[in-house]
């Protein structure tokens, strides 16, 4: 590598990193200052319409009948609720109690599915449904009682096609540093609803309208491929975070890294067939997020694959290449005490490099493997 080259390659991946990691953040907040801090989602009265809350479950036997209680006492007329559980295997010799757990609590409809992954579980639980808006839930979330008003309120305008909620993550005890993470992405997230649209959801508070539903390949997932497929066909992906659900947490670092490697092996599909890279469709600032908060998050490990060689390149040229070697190895030290000595910044720097590893670990996992439609529980999260 030729010294011009290193020098080229340094400061441009290095730039992408620090834009990627802070200076959007940054750039989104004062940008929606400049434009009177609009907020996050539009409001309006939108009455009671009907609502189908769909939860997908495999293997959840300890957690739906609490799911399902947790549904029927939200702040919703009950006429106007329908609650729909998609047993994904439940079809299938030896499932457990899933589904009979399911109707015992009082679900409206209980499907009893082949082993399809849950993509699918949703598809067949969207077309048996009734609601004119359908929501969505993961077994273990657990929604406050005004959750569903705050996520619905804000299809009052028409322009909106997609609402994700508020997400907050419990169980706090072990060493998984993901609070923090979700923190600052949350906020980022929010500014940008109050911009354009969010550049992805999470699985356990979002809604869609029925007309905005869309199948996808069943490896692909809803938290990333529907809120820019609603921006391409012409709406809004809104954040409401007064819809609050709860979760817990993944308790340890380790276990958060391979959470983080399998969402990834569903994410890197989208990215690379599933239409995330193509721009038609984006309004320019939207295309602007979605390079910035997804696509350059994503590629965070090859550009500090990058920064590392041509600061090894460099290394003679001056004490800036010596500071940046110093700071990448000391990031490295830290990482590798976390393991050992439980102190925040070092628990959080574990986490950095655990998680921006499980990004290429994902990737490799879906090109060399494939990426399978199911999915289990991560440990520690019912």
């Amino acid at each position: 590598m030729s010294r011009t080259l290193a020098r080229v390659a340094f400061w441009g991946a290095a730039a992408k990193l620090a834009w990627t990691q802070g200076g959007y953040g940054l750039f989104l907040a004062a940008l929606r200052r400049a434009r009177g801090n609009p907020p996050p989602a539009p409001g309006g009265d939108i009455g009671t319409p009907a609502v189908t809350l769909i939860v997908a479950a495999h293997a959840e036997e300890a957690v739906i009948a609490a799911k399902v209680e947790n549904a029927l006492a939200l702040d919703w007329p009950r006429g106007r609720l329908q609650v729909v559980v998609a047993v994904d295997g439940g079809a299938e010799p030896g499932a457990d109690a899933t589904a009979a757990r399911a109707r015992a609590a009082g679900a409206d409809l209980v499907l009893e599915l082949p082993r399809g992954g849950k993509v699918r579980a949703q598809d067949a639980a969207v077309a048996a449904s009734s609601g004119e808006l359908l929501a969505f839930s993961d077994a273990n979330a657990r929604w406050a009682p005004g959750a569903l008003r705050a996520l619905v309120t804000p299809f009052a305008d028409p322009a909106v096609g997609y609402v994700c909620g508020q997400v907050r993550f419990v169980n706090e005890a072990g060493t998984n540093q993901e609070g923090a993470y979700w923190r600052f992405e949350l906020w980022q997230r929010e500014n940008e609803s109050a911009l354009a649209s969010v550049t992805a959801g999470n699985g356990a508070i979002y809604a869609v309208r029925r007309s905005a539903y869309i199948h996808v390949d069943a490896v692909m997932g809803h938290d990333l491929s529907f809120p820019f497929n609603v921006v391409k066909r012409g709406k809004r992906a809104v954040y409401a975070p007064a819809a609050l659900a709860t979760e817990k947490m993944v308790p340890s670092i380790e276990g958060e890294g391979a959470r983080k490697r399998r969402m990834m092996s569903h994410a890197w599909p989208i990215v690379l067939r599933g239409g995330l890279l193509d721009p038609r469709g984006y309004p320019p600032l939207y295309a602007l997020m979605i390079v910035s908060h997804r696509v350059l998050r994503y590629a965070s490990p090859l550009l500090h694959l990058v920064v590392a060689a041509a600061t090894l390149a460099l290394l003679r040229e001056g004490r800036v290449y010596r500071a940046a070697a110093l700071a990448q190895a000391g990031l490295l030290t830290a990482a590798a005490a976390g393991g050992v000595v439980k102190l925040r910044p070092l628990l959080l720097a574990r986490y950095y490099v655990a998680t921006t590893a499980s990004l290429a670990a994902g990737l490799a996992d879906h090109l060399r493997h494939g990426t399978p439609a199911g999915w289990d529980a991560p440990e520690g999260t019912r």
